[in-house]
């Protein structure tokens, strides 16, 4: 089957180029890069004023199955993948069971497989049951495919239990996945622990809660040689952290959230609990950490941490409702709108951020444009402004606080393995 994809802007964050052509797609490989290719192809997709991206690589998704289906199912969450441009997930283990051994693994790369649609690679538990006493069967999970190890959902207490899996990690070259949140320091907290929160009588989590995890963590990764990936960072001295980190050589790489990198605990709405997620939203402080750290490299990818729910389990409040939202879908715009219309990130960095920099830290064969590569790709009109409304959204999840909200950036196609699963 030939494709073609014309008149687009082809952005090569391999490379660091921008050009102009056209990409002729031939039994899902990328045959020709070139300008104006006159070809009679099976399928072609008009790609004028828009950008041709290398398919987005979301590193850190919870697709709720198997168990927890009423939320997200396999086939929910990759069409809501695709709608968003996503090519390639990686989903946390945090289901009903656990991801803790190959069965499961399994299960969830099969039903992906069936599907067809994006490419799910399901991270493994780190912990039988992520009860933090007995590791996983790492080794089984590793053999069925999984792509790295994360506790998700809560950080592994016991330094020594963690220790042990690091140092398997390393011995089978994958890397962790870490949620850092010390549990104790929670110690029930439901937003950010700041003057805005405390006014409004609600129990705060502080930065140390993050942040004392962070630090254990590349210690830990410094000791044993593992590769650390942080998730959803939040707070400023995470960024300083990961800086000091990487002078040191150590293997240790972070993603921030859209919503991270946007709202501040100020944006929140008096028992709204779209706007609760963990971490929570910090302070205006933070935000501008974690845009610097991305504008100058520090933090290395931009993840979406979706974590759909229903609408009854949120409107229970923000003492009371689940931790998390949805983002596949609103990713790209917001990270078009406040990053790079605003001079943060240029459209080149956008893709690193988002394809080539998570596809490096996966050791797959993705995140590029180049003649041979496998044809994962997006079609994205930068320009193209409209209002973000959950009840387009393909998830199941309409859990976001971003509804109502004027953006800029719409995919207009999706393109995975040289076949078009989405088109606008």
């Amino acid at each position: 089957m030939l494709l073609l994809i014309k008149n687009g802007t082809v952005i090569n964050p391999g490379d660091k180029t921008e050009k102009k052509a056209d990409i002729l797609v031939k039994d899902g490989r990328i045959q020709k890069i070139a300008e104006k290719q006159s070809i009679k192809a099976d399928r072609v997709v008009d790609a004028t004023g828009c950008y041709v991206m290398p398919g987005f690589i979301d590193m850190h998704v919870h697709l709720r199955d198997p168990g927890l289906e009423h939320k997200e199912t396999v086939e929910t969450g990759v069409k809501a993948a695709i709608h968003g441009g996503f090519t390639t997930v990686v989903a946390m283990p945090n289901t009903k069971p656990v991801v803790d051994n190959a069965d499961v693994v399994n299960y969830v790369h099969n039903k992906a497989y069936n599907i067809g649609l994006a490419n799910v690679l399901q991270a493994g538990a780190v912990t039988k049951g992520q009860r933090g006493e007995v590791l996983s069967d790492i080794e089984g999970m590793v053999e069925a495919g999984i792509p790295g190890i994360s506790e998700d959902g809560k950080s592994v207490m016991n330094a020594q239990l963690y220790r042990e899996a690091m140092t398997l990690a390393v011995k089978y070259d994958i890397p962790i996945f870490a949620h850092c949140e010390d549990i104790n320091l929670v110690n029930g907290g439901v937003v950010n622990a700041d003057e805005i929160t405390e006014s409004m009588h609600l129990k705060g989590i502080s930065n140390a809660v993050e942040d004392v995890i962070i630090a254990r963590d590349i210690l830990l990764a410094k000791e044993t040689g593992a590769a650390l990936h942080l998730c959803h960072c939040s707070t400023k001295d995470s960024v300083k952290m990961v800086e000091l980190a990487k002078k040191a050589g150590i293997r240790v790489t972070a993603e921030v959230c859209p919503h991270h990198f946007i709202l501040t605990s100020s944006d929140l709405k008096e028992d709204d609990a779209n706007y609760k997620m963990n971490p929570p939203l910090r302070t205006k402080e933070d935000v501008e950490a974690l845009k610097k750290g991305l504008k100058e490299g520090i933090m290395d990818v931009i993840s979406t941490d979706h974590a759909p729910h229903t609408t009854m389990e949120k409107k229970m409040g923000l003492r009371k409702a689940p931790f998390g939202i949805v983002g596949l879908e609103t990713a790209a715009a917001l990270t078009m709108t406040e990053l790079v219309d605003k001079g943060y990130l240029t459209i080149i960095q956008m893709a690193e951020k988002m394809s080539y920099n998570p596809a490096k830290i996966l050791g797959i064969d993705k995140g590029v444009i180049e003649e041979g590569k496998i044809a994962d790709l997006v079609v994205f009109n930068a320009e193209k402004e409209y209002i973000i409304d959950p009840n387009n959204f393909w998830s199941r999840g309409k859990n976001t606080p971003f509804a109502g909200r004027k953006v800029k950036g719409m995919v207009m196609a999706t393109i995975v393995g040289g076949k078009v699963v989405y088109e606008k």
